[in-house]
């Protein structure tokens, strides 16, 4: 189990939730690729996220400072822009499940290690000076202003793992991973947002479909009081 806290002030912010265990990371099978397939050359087609969903999630994501915009653009806009371009990733059947979500839903997602976590997790805004590496290359992005899912660290409130741009190398899944954490990142209030719930249980649907998940626990995180 997992504790998991919202700090972020934003009346419109939720978070799909997923706490799925007993995964294994393997090759996607030839039923999710089929999917994967399928709906990438139907968004190669569309002007995809819906232009509602797109201009809320990044509202959402400039409320703290952040500024979402070119290599900084939210995940969900990069994996849409992917399948235009016939580039679409194909990683491992867990990443794959996220990104199949994220295409059908058109809203960013993490998909971390649950070990990161040690028991408690955080949303809340980073702070000055708070980056973390995201490549194997290295390279690092400045997580001022921006939503992050945060772990264990020596923070009361965590160290940054993931957000709606780029997750962490720490956080990121392992070959020996088996049990993860998902995070939905939402406007409630768009179109996509409004059917937050759904779009969760979906996501528990595939892990445990795909991803050899034996128990999957999925819940909404709404705006703080």
């Amino acid at each position: 189990m997992i504790e998991i806290e919202n700090l972020v002030p934003d009346p419109l912010f939720a978070a799909g939730v997923v706490v799925a265990e007993g995964v294994a990371v393997a090759p996607s099978s030839s039923a999710l690729e089929q999917l994967i397939n399928e709906l990438t050359q139907r968004r190669a087609a569309e002007d995809f996220p819906l232009a509602a969903d797109k201009e809320a999630v990044r509202k959402l994501l400039k409320r703290g400072g952040f500024k979402p915009s070119g290599r900084n653009k939210p995940a969900s806009e990069y994996l849409a822009q992917a399948a235009r371009e016939s580039r679409f990733p194909h990683i491992n059947n867990l990443v794959d499940i996220n990104n199949l979500l994220s295409l059908e839903i058109g809203l960013p997602i993490s998909l971390l290690d649950l070990r990161a976590f040690a028991g408690r997790a955080w949303l809340r805004y980073a702070r000055a000076g708070e980056k973390y590496v995201f490549n194997a290359t290295g390279q690092e992005i400045d997580l001022e202003g921006l939503i992050c899912v945060c772990g264990a660290s020596g923070e009361p409130d965590g160290g940054p793992l993931g957000n709606a741009v780029k997750d962490s190398m720490a956080g990121k899944l392992k070959a020996d991973t088996v049990s993860v954490l998902g995070v939905i990142y939402a406007d409630a209030a768009c179109p996509a947002g409004r059917s937050l719930e759904a779009h969760t249980e979906r996501f528990a649907q595939l892990l445990k479909e795909f991803g050899g998940a034996s128990a999957a626990r999925a819940f909404v995180v709404k705006a703080k009081d």
